[in-house]
This record gives C-alpha cells, sequence and structure tokens, in this order.
C-alpha cells in the first residue's frame, strides 16, 4: 500500500534507492534477479547489501526467493518509493498529503510544492499512480491498445507504459482540449493539476443541458485531433461553474482504430445515457455522433 511507503520513505537511504534501481534494471531481462547482479549495480560490500536487502524485504518493499537460486523482485511498493525518489530529487514536489482516491487501476494522492517566494502560497498537484492490471490483468490485456501485443509483461511495465501513455497524450491535447494541465512523469506516475469542480456522477447540475452541451463539444474538439477517449462516463468528466474537464486517458485510441467506431459510439452513449437517466435529457446518438465527426468528415 502507498501509505506504507509513505511511513518508511524517510528512513530509506541513498543505498536503498541504488538497490531498488538494480533489482528494476534487472526485472527487464529476469522474474527474479540475483544477488550478484543486484551487487554490480549497487557498489556495495555483500554483508551491506544483504542486510540492507532484509531489512527492504521486512519493509515489504522487495519480495525473496530461493528457488531455483535466490532472487529479488519489487512490486508497486518498492516502484512507488523509487518514482517519489526522483520527483523529490529533481524538485517537481516537496511534500504528499492526503489520499484522494483509489481505484481499480490507479491511487491519487494531492501533492505540495513550496513557493519560490515566501509570500506565496504552495503549488497543490495532483499525483497518479498507475496500478494498471491489479485486479485482472488478462482483462487487461485485452482492452488496453498499448499491451495487448505483449505475451510476457509485467503488471508494473504495463503500469509504466500506461502512465508515460496517458502522459504524452494530455501533453499533446492541453491546453487545447479541457483536461488538467500535465507536470511531470515518472515510471508509474503522472503529476497533473488538479482537476477543476467535482466529477460529473457526484454533482447536481443546475443547468445539465448547458454541461452536456460543452461535453459533446469537447468530444468533437478531442475527435478533430484523431483522437477518441474511448474510456468516457460520467466518473471521468469534472464539472463546475466554469466548465468541464476530462480525465483518465491511458486507453485513449485514434480515430484509425480498427474498433474506432464502436469505443466512440460507446463513450457517446454513456454520456446520453447518463444525461438521460438523471435529468431526463433525451438526445439522438446518431445526430450527436454525427454532429462529433462532422470537422473529420469535412
Amino acid at each position: 500500500m502507498i501509505g506504507d511507503v509513505l511511513n518508511i520513505f524517510n528512513e530509506l537511504k541513498n543505498s536503498d534507492f541504488r538497490i531498488l534501481t538494480g533489482i528494476e534494471l534487472g526485472m527487464r531481462n529476469r522474474e527474479w534477479v540475483p544477488v550478484p547482479e543486484i551487487l554490480q549495480y549497487t557498489n556495495m560490500s555483500v554483508e551491506k547489501l544483504i542486510y540492507r536487502l532484509d531489512w527492504l524485504r521486512r519493509k515489504k518493499l522487495v519480495v525473496r526467493t530461493y528457488q531455483p537460486y535466490e532472487g529479488y523482485r519489487i512490486y508497486f511498493e518498492g516502484y512507488d518509493a523509487l518514482a517519489l525518489n526522483a520527483y523529490v530529487r529533481r524538485g517537481t514536489f516537496d511534500s504528499i498529503g492526503v489520499e484522494i482516491g483509489v481505484g481499480k487501476e490507479s491511487v491519487v494522492l494531492e501533492v505540495q510544492k513550496k513557493p519560490t517566494l515566501p509570500i506565496s502560497s504552495p503549488e497543490t498537484y495532483i499525483l497518479k499512480l498507475h496500478r494498471e492490471g491489479q485486479t485482472s490483468f488478462k482483462q487487461v490485456k485485452r482492452t488496453r491498445d498499448h499491451i495487448s501485443g505483449k505475451e510476457h509483461i509485467s503488471w508494473i511495465y504495463a503500469s509504466r507504459l500506461a502512465a508515460q501513455r496517458e502522459f504524452e497524450i494530455m501533453k499533446e491535447l492541453w491546453p487545447e482540449i479541457s483536461i488538467p494541465k500535465p507536470i511531470d512523469c515518472n515510471r508509474h506516475t503522472i503529476v497533473m493539476e488538479i482537476a477543476k469542480g467535482n466529477e460529473l456522477y457526484k454533482s447536481k447540475l443546475e443547468e445539465p443541458n448547458w454541461h452536456l452541451d460543452l461535453i459533446l463539444k469537447e468530444i468533437q474538439k478531442i475527435y478533430s485531433h484523431g483522437i477518441i477517449h474511448a474510456d468516457l462516463s460520467e466518473y471521468n468528466i469534472f464539472v463546475s461553474e466554469e466548465g468541464i474537464q476530462i480525465i483518465d486517458w491511458p486507453q485513449y485510441v485514434s480515430y484509425l482504430h480498427p474498433n474506432a467506431d464502436e469505443l466512440l459510439k460507446r463513450d457517446v452513449s454513456n454520456i446520453l445515457s447518463y444525461f438521460s437517466r438523471k435529468y431526463g435529457i433525451i438526445k439522438d446518438i446518431n445526430e450527436v455522433l454525427n454532429f462529433v465527426r462532422g470537422e473529420i468528415n469535412k
């Protein structure tokens, strides 16, 4: 759990991060990284390495096996520690606040960066830690375009690919598309600005027609960039008096994707069904799809 990592983060030494990095690198080619290979990355004596490995194991940052040889691997806790250390070292943020949400495939925390001027307020961001495939990895491989063709891939590597993919598309779309500003990315994590407002499914809209029109126009703008969100629903749209923002982009596809029409229709259908169910607003899905595809068709 990320909470366990935060509790011991200040106890971790530079040598511990070298060990974790060595195991991370070794896992590119092995499921379990042997002690001699870890030793090559750490520049430590064997005795000290074994001692620190045992400490990291007891803190649940590494896992050990004796079959068919003594080897180690990291799981999400060790990976979390490496990402947090990278952000702190390069000054992306200085402190970690409350846990905002936990989903099937991500954990979201609030982080803060100290102001450059004493009279300024700290900057508050969101830290999203991907947990790709934590609940059902086979299902994820079937539904995630970026890993569907890979036969042998770890949950950690899949999460790293998802985070990098999401960060890259956010950089491409912001600020033309209404999304939180992407700040930084490391391993399986992304730092971004806080989305404005509240999740759509938690909100009671005073002007639901206005918000629905904004959402559909945003879907059209996204499509005009050749992109389909492919996982859009009331759970990843934030609404406020200023407008809307769309989050959660790792499943996006190109409008040239073989299943593009089906995925676009599902996105639009999810939104129309929600507004029909909650606010009684009825729109013809085919008319909306023609509207969304309009600019591309032209």
